[in-house]
């Protein structure tokens, strides 16, 4: 598509020339200089840095475009949240919220001088400083530069919901090879344009990465336009080397693209629309290290790969390599950029907006307008349980029933989605389609169940799109929960890591505000996988969630509905957490009221008395902990077992739902103390815990602890296939025969006084293999169990 006429006066141009080009002062400034901030005296080795760091390539461009926003949203008045995709933009970031006045409000030490100017470059990516990237530390970011391959779609999490905002996003063209991006392109089958901010991509093909090509960046424009006209896109160019006739082309494409996304709105929000929208996307063509040296030793610089990172790299140590980079950053003429006191000229600053409207000061960039998330009562969808295993629930069901609730309760705000990979009705949640749609807005069939416009559940088969989108929505103040399952979750695990480490980088800068929680819901788990198999059995999630600040993780492994319901309506109230809820689907057994299950998730941990036989005051002989809901079946029928066949035998029961607790207390903020983790799994008695995941994460958890040389643990061994729900816990030997073996074998003097029970144990797993192999399905008395015996209030009665 051709390039409209520009939009600039001569002398429009001529400023935002030098607005770029004191953007580009202040990043060449950051990379290489300690001291001497203005080159009021020649350039000498102490004055540059012992370790040159940072990346100069992909930041001319980003700030090239950052001024150019500037002036659209001084003559529109917009809200422009700026999402830079190349990571290594970070100097650029930080030069123009230095520029707008931001960076000095929020760090005051860095002031608006020539003094403040010095400190700005020191700090850059310097022991004490900040990092080189964007980061949570560079006001109006809400994405890490890290990422690579995310941007896009944390742009368009941003945009749901924000009906008056435009997120630009620039991408870079090698992020542009990586298959998170290529599949956040379809995020404007998603974007409403009622209910929906806009999302302006800005493909900045600079033609290089680190060492080759980009893909991209080798396309024709007609491949290009091809290729976003089929995602459902209208592209305009901008490309070129020459800065003048650059900066003509940019104003106009982005008048157009601004003019294009009111039309749409408009048209949409006053119900004339037809069909899906086509949203312009920008394609920025400028060479890689733009305005920087051409060549250095005599080597290609400019437009070539070798101004990805530090193009003058030996400035400290050579003459001739300091008079290069004296000479470059003399180039952008410091006289027409700031006064005798370091300050940027009257002029250049009021080129920036004002207040909020400063990309750089965006409340959409520090949790947004912040809503409370409206919850209902958790307890008017709680399960009836009689008794202990009263009861035959899908635990996930209930659940759907309660979020379908907070749906219907947010609807005016609009503060509130589900996110997943087209799992909502598998894991059974699809009693949220009593309240609202899945979103869509591509054509619409018919016979199609629950598409609409405005919906606000958020299917697509990517976990990437899934975590990309809720990031974006909680970190710019909404909230959300994202179903998966378990076994696929893994798809995110890089994307999980930096969201953690932005999150606990933030909790630590005083002027970040809180922001929702990201919460998960992990269902279809590995010991439910009935028609997958092996492929779809890995509970490893958890343990690259463990690794991270105790501050910024939760994990829960509610054992059954009342708690998981509990466990959620908490979850949803929190902020600046990732908590990971593991519970099923299937219909299994259900231990506690919804009293009971306020308390014991309140706690974490607790001793079961109804399913035990040690509550006489004395102490156990064992104690059997469970975490999970399959586990805790497993081990509440090995206790039974044990009851019929070892009477006598002091048990206690301990069911883990908080994870965490197991830490201690001066790890994790929900650690039990040593003395509390004393009482209930004693200090020198057996401890045979039945766990959900991988085993060794318990020992891993309980190392320190007294009694840790007493735990064994049984949990998933990577034994899988498909095969029926016992059968699978019986190949990992969490069977609740097996359960029942291991405490014959560590009680002390039992192995003797009880060898015929174990016996009995073992021939019921070779009785199990024979039938399951048989009949295709598990034997009618583990098909059937159920708790045989009354509570003591029961007793009573």
């Amino acid at each position: 598509m051709s390039t409209p006429e520009s939009t600039l006066t001569a002398d429009e141009a001529r400023l935002i020339d030098r607005y770029w080009r004191a953007a580009n002062y202040l990043s060449v400034g950051q990379i290489y200089l300690l001291d001497n901030p203005l080159l009021r005296e020649p350039l000498a080795a102490e004055h540059i840095k012992p370790r040159l760091l940072g990346h100069w390539g992909t930041t001319p461009g980003l700030n090239f475009i950052y001024a150019h926003l500037n002036r659209v949203i001084r003559e529109r008045d917009s809200n422009v949240l700026y999402i830079c995709g190349p990571g290594h933009g970070g100097p650029g970031m930080v030069a123009n919220t230095w520029l707008e006045g931001t960076y000095s409000e929020i760090y005051p030490l860095i002031g608006d001088d020539a003094d403040g100017l010095r400190r700005l470059f020191r700090q850059f990516s310097f022991p004490g400083g900040i990092p080189s990237h964007a980061a949570p530390e560079t006001p109006g970011s809400i994405h890490e530069g890290g990422e690579l391959g995310y941007a896009l779609v944390h742009a368009y999490g941003a945009a749901f919901d924000n009906p008056d905002l435009v997120v630009a996003c620039v991408i870079g063209d090698g992020e542009a090879e990586t298959g998170p991006l290529a599949a956040s392109w379809h995020g404007n089958k998603f974007l409403d344009p009622v209910h929906d901010g806009a999302v302006l991509p800005i493909l900045h093909l600079n033609g290089y990465k680190i060492a080759n090509p980009t893909i991209m960046g080798r396309m024709s424009d007609e491949a290009l336009c091809q290729l976003f006209e089929g995602f459902g896109y209208e592209p305009f160019f901008v490309e070129g080397a020459d800065p003048m006739p650059m900066h003509g082309a940019m104003a106009a494409t982005l008048d157009r693209c601004f003019d294009r996304i009111a039309e749409i709105q408009r048209a949409a929000r006053a119900g004339t629309a037809e069909g899906m929208p086509r949203w312009p996307m920008i394609v920025l063509r400028s060479p890689k290290g733009w305005t920087g040296p051409k060549e250095v030793d005599g080597k290609k610089v400019e437009g070539f790969w070798r101004a990805h990172q530090v193009p003058v790299d030996a400035a400290r140590e050579s003459d001739a390599h300091r008079k290069v980079l004296e000479e470059w950053m003399r180039s952008y003429q410091l006289d027409e950029l700031f006064d005798a006191e370091g300050r940027l000229l009257p002029e250049l600053r009021a080129l920036a907006p004002e207040g909020g409207k400063r990309m750089g000061a965006s409340p959409y960039a520090n949790a947004g307008g912040l809503h409370p998330l409206k919850r209902p009562d958790w307890r008017d969808f709680a399960v009836d349980v009689p008794h202990p295993c009263g009861a035959i629930a899908e635990s996930t069901r209930a659940t759907g029933q309660y979020l379908a609730e907070v749906l219907r309760m947010s609807a005016d705000a609009r503060n509130f989605r589900v996110m997943g990979p087209d799992e909502t009705n598998s894991n059974r949640l699809n009693a949220v389609f009593e309240a609202t749609d899945r979103a869509w807005m591509a054509p619409i069939e018919p016979y199609d169940d629950h598409l609409a416009a405005g919906g606000r559940v958020m299917e697509v088969l990517s976990e990437h799109l899934c975590q990309g989108w809720l990031e974006g929505y909680t970190l710019s103040g909404r909230h959300g929960l994202f179903n998966c399952y378990e076994a696929f979750v893994h798809i995110v695990d890089s994307m999980f890591n930096q969201h953690a480490k932005w999150l606990k980088v933030s909790r630590e800068l005083d002027w970040r505000r809180p922001v929702p929680s990201f919460n998960y819901l992990l269902s279809s788990h590995v010991w439910r996988q009935d028609h997958n198999g092996f492929s779809h059995q890995d509970p490893g999630f958890l343990d690259l969630v463990v690794n991270k600040k105790a501050d910024v993780v939760r994990v829960y492994l509610p054992p059954d509905a009342n708690t998981l319901l509990r466990t959620v309506d908490h979850c949803l109230g929190t902020h600046d957490r990732i908590n990971v809820i593991v519970a099923g689907k299937q219909p299994a057994p259900q231990w506690l009221t919804a009293e009971e299950a306020e308390v014991h998730c309140a706690a974490g941990v607790g001793i079961w008395d109804w399913a035990g036989t040690d509550g006489d005051g004395a102490p156990p002989d064992v104690v059997m902990a469970c975490a999970g809901d399959v586990p805790t079946l497993e081990t509440i029928a090995a206790v039974d077992l044990l009851r019929q066949h070892v009477p006598g035998l002091k048990v206690r029961v301990v069911n883990v739902v908080d994870l965490m607790t197991l830490q201690p207390h001066e790890e994790h903020p929900h650690g039990l103390t040593d003395a509390d983790f004393d009482a209930i799994f004693t200090r020198d008695r057996p401890v045979i815990f039945a766990f959900h995941g991988y085993p060794w994460l318990i020992h891993r958890l309980t190392y320190r602890r007294t009694n840790h040389h007493n735990f064994h643990v049984r949990g998933f061994k990577e034994e899988g296939t498909t095969t029926t729900p016992f059968d699978m816990v019986v190949l990992n030997d969490l069977d609740r025969f097996h359960l029942a073996m291991d405490v014959i074998d560590r009680v002390p003097g039992l192995a003797a006084t009880a060898a015929h029970a174990k016996q009995a144990f073992r021939d019921k797993r070779i009785a199990h293999k024979l039938y399951v192999n048989s009949h295709g399905e598990d034997m009618p008395e583990i098909r059937d169990w159920s708790w045989p015996y009354k509570t003591a209030a029961e007793a009573g009665d």
